[in-house]
């Protein structure tokens, strides 16, 4: 017998995301993922000046912020053939860093840990075989049995007071839970300290773009001017509170997400064996080392896999009309020539078409449009974008930094390389990358310091700045990697003024709807086959969801006349 299961909202993740499961006994055999809602910011750029494109763009999210505001300088540059200076690159490069080592952490621990930490549970762990466990997996120095008790006795007064706050409407005692009491105080615990150091690493967008969120870029190169000397400008006193952020941040990696990633890990091996969904993989590639033109210098390797074949890479050219293209069969879009045609982002276009019933509704009719999300394809293969598919990339590629930190965790929780392709290995992923980041942040800071020292404080490139110097028409192309995965900017620029722009998004290539042809895109194909437990608490579809980070740009928001509900699950 088949039962259809709602989860609506999805919550903890940034946006608006619907899925909707078939189960046949006791596990998912078909599966829907809806955007409920929708962006325009294509609509919001025609007509504009190319070089304020950033700061509107970077506003689609308060999450993925900076990346976007990098595409699009980027898209810019290459329509306009402007190269910025190494010093603007290194200044990306550490803004990259520094949310890539922000947004991991606060996914792990605010996002996604409690789909496997029973905060509950915490109440019936010692504080002393706490202390000692945490001791024996890490040097951090807040693991004394007091400080354990102590939070003991916190989380106990909430609990009995009814009022758990920020860890209300959780699973807590879900069956699905295999966590020791004392793993889980120690996951709160830390869940709690990572709020508190997750608003200091991004003080680095604040000292080389002004604020946090939305710092500023420039096309052409950076922001924000060096002069050791100058108290306005990017001096010796902020270099070192940069130097001592990029540290405390690589403690907290190495010495409290790390561990505590792999201690869970440890209890939940059978999942990986779940959640693994698509076989394709992509990455556009950042952090260049030799300048952005220069692909095979990037830190994160550019490149797809194919059915999971890690001896070959295949080359992606965003400028290539036959790779990347946008599907709208089963998207609330309308395109001129048809919905079952393909549409390279140059030639993309943003029209709404909302053909279903006033949300919200019961079910997803999803023989027709169910989604506000376009469906994108890799010459016509669905791809799952993110850490997990970096990971692959880098290490299909050769990048031995990757290889060693994947084969040791492997061989570390004793699974096979089987297990990197599912739910536990994407979310180890993340991990990993985080730890490499951390590293590499201190690289690129140190080859900035020794420019500076050697003379040179170039930040900006002003060919070509002016309008009076473009083509009358021009294109461009603008791709980084955002934290939840493949992201990219498509410009077609006409007598100076944007006449088409395109985004292309992490979740729009992992949340989409199926394409013209019924394939699933990488939500969808994870999901099936995933155990549930108990129907009225799909823990185990948040897990999976959640492990991709979904992030869906706000924007519009969609209800009926009355505001009523018909069907809905509570999640947490």
């Amino acid at each position: 017998m088949s039962n259809r299961i709602v989860v609506d909202p999805i919550t903890r993740i940034e946006g608006h995301l619907r899925i909707e499961v078939e189960v046949q006994n006791g596990k998912v055999v078909d599966a829907y993922s809806s955007g409920t809602m929708v962006r325009g910011f294509e609509l919001i750029l025609k007509g504009r000046d190319p070089r304020d494109a950033w700061a509107f763009t970077e506003r689609a999210c308060g999450v993925c912020t900076t990346v976007h505001a990098l595409a699009s300088v980027r898209t810019v540059e290459d329509a306009l053939n402007i190269t910025v200076p190494p010093n603007a690159e290194l200044v990306r490069n550490l803004m990259f860093c520094a949310q890539y080592l922000q947004d991991h952490v606060v996914h792990f621990y605010h996002l996604h840990a409690l789909d496997w930490v029973d905060v509950v549970s915490a109440l019936s762990a010692d504080p002393k075989k706490t202390s000692a466990l945490a001791q024996s997996i890490s040097n951090w120095p807040k693991s004394s049995p007091g400080y354990f008790s102590d939070l003991q006795k916190r989380l106990t007064t909430f609990v009995q007071s009814g009022q758990l706050g920020i860890f209300a409407n959780g699973y807590w005692g879900h069956k699905a839970f295999k966590l020791p009491a004392e793993v889980n105080l120690i996951g709160v615990a830390h869940y709690l300290e990572a709020l508190e150091w997750q608003k200091e690493i991004v003080k680095v967008h604040t000292i080389f773009g002004g604020k946090n969120p939305h710092p500023n870029y420039l096309v052409g190169g950076a922001a924000c001017a060096i002069n050791t000397d100058e108290a306005n400008a990017i001096n010796a006193e902020r270099l070192a509170m940069v130097a001592q952020l990029f540290k405390d941040a690589k403690t907290f990696v190495e010495q409290v997400y790390i561990p505590d990633l792999l201690a869970v890990a440890g209890f939940y091996k059978d999942w990986g064996a779940i959640g693994g969904g698509l076989t394709n993989y992509m990455a556009y590639g950042d952090l260049p080392t030799n300048g952005y033109a220069d692909v095979s210098k990037f830190k994160f390797p550019r490149g797809v896999i194919l059915n999971r074949d890690l001896s070959t890479v295949h080359e992606v050219d965003g400028k290539d009309v036959g790779q990347v293209q946008e599907y709208i069969k089963h998207s609330w879009y309308a395109y001129a020539d048809g919905d079952e045609a393909g549409k390279h982002p140059w030639d993309g276009e943003t029209k709404f078409n909302y053909t279903g019933p006033k949300p919200p509704y019961e079910f997803l009719n999803v023989d027709q449009k169910y989604s506000w999300l376009k469906t994108p394809r890799w010459k016509g293969n669905a791809m799952e974008v993110g850490p997990l598919a970096r990971l692959l990339v880098a290490y299909a590629s050769g990048n031995k930094e990757v290889q060693d930190i994947v084969n040791g965790t492997l061989k570390a929780l004793d699974v096979p390389v089987a297990a990197l392709f599912s739910t536990l290995g994407r979310t180890a992923a993340r991990g990993l990358e985080t730890q490499l980041i951390a590293n590499w942040s201190m690289e690129f800071y140190d080859q900035l310091v020794a420019n500076i020292k050697n003379g040179d404080s170039r930040m900006f490139n002003g060919k070509k700045w002016e309008p009076e110097t473009w083509p009358k028409e021009a294109k461009g192309v603008g791709m980084t990697e955002a934290p939840r995965g493949a992201l990219a900017h498509w410009i077609v620029i006409k007598d100076k003024k944007i006449d088409n722009y395109q985004l292309v998004v992490p979740s729009t290539w992992n949340a989409s709807p199926r394409d013209p042809e019924g394939k699933m895109s990488a939500y969808e194909a994870s999901l099936i086959g995933t155990p549930i437990a108990d129907p009225e608490k799909p823990l185990e579809i948040l897990r999976t969801v959640h492990s991709f980070d979904p992030c869906i740009a706000c924007a519009v928001h969609l209800y009926d006349e009355k505001g009523t509900y018909v069907h809905q699950i509570q999640t947490f």
